[in-house]
């Protein structure tokens, strides 16, 4: 586990990550060549490290390519309609990569631990989900399923660096914190939903991110092994000499604002 490995560092991280972001770039290229419908769901507790994990696959990719998919609470005509539906609208065209911070899943974990929704409704969603996710994968879309776990010590830090520094204080919600007490029934809801929806054709993967650089190297070397060979040759670009000596920017309307004051020693 990664907290018996010790926690990497930052520098080491980084260049771990680089030749795996190679990989991705690859796949990605591999995704637009092939038409490729690629949906990766990505779950787990507050504070679990999702935001991140998602930054470390998207990063180098097109965003025009790859979307990061995270809805708010449903609108009241979202409410009326079938649960599934507000999903479907932001699934992959070909070639197209979506990534889910939090998903359909959130009736099994969220909604049920905190009230939001009936039992009812809970226990009617767990029987659905396969379903709609194997017609996901009959169709061809490639769905990955992801669980980051961590224990509820690291989420106390993790609550606790987010209410004290001003540029994270803005992930703290009431539900946040309401979710403290909550740490043995959501894995309650978790097992429940992994027994119920964790299918031949649409398999849960958890990881360990107690270490979330750990963590995302892990769930990212997980998710290009699962995938085809996906080695495309980028197609090769001329580059001549200019011709003429480089170009400065020049002015007739206006001109560019004062620069931002910087000492430079």
């Amino acid at each position: 586990m990664a907290g018996d490995e010790g926690k990497l560092k930052r520098k080491q991280y980084e260049d771990l990550l680089e030749p795996l972001e190679l990989e991705l770039v690859a796949m990605a290229r591999w995704a637009k060549a092939t038409g490729a419908r690629i949906v990766v769901l990505f779950e787990g507790r507050d504070t679990a490290g999702k935001g991140g994990a998602i930054r470390a696959v998207s990063q180098r990719l097109n965003p025009r390519q790859c979307r990061v998919v995270a809805l708010g609470k449903p609108t009241d005509a979202e409410q009326s309609q079938w649960y599934f539906q507000r999903y479907v609208d932001h699934l992959p065209s070909a070639g197209e990569i979506v990534l889910f911070d939090r998903s359909w899943y959130n009736r099994a974990g969220v909604e049920k631990v905190m009230g939001f929704a009936s039992e009812e409704q809970v226990d009617a969603f767990l029987k659905q989900a396969p379903s709609f996710e194997r017609q996901l994968v009959d169709d061809g879309i490639l769905l990955f399923k992801y669980w980051l776990t961590t224990d509820q010590e690291n989420q106390e830090e993790r609550l606790a660096e987010r209410l004290e520094d001003p540029l994270k204080r803005w992930k703290l919600s009431p539900i946040d914190l309401a979710a403290r007490e909550q740490y043995q029934a959501y894995t309650k809801a978790r097992e429940a939903m992994l027994k119920a929806t964790h299918s031949e054709w649409a398999p849960w993967t958890l990881v360990d991110f107690n270490d979330q650089k750990r963590g995302r190297l892990t769930l990212i070397r997980d998710l290009l092994d699962r995938l085809p060979d996906t080695h495309i040759d980028p197609p090769p670009l001329e580059f001549p000499e200019l011709g003429h000596a480089a170009l400065k920017e020049t002015y007739g309307v206006i001109e560019p604002i004062e620069s931002y004051p910087v000492n430079v020693d």
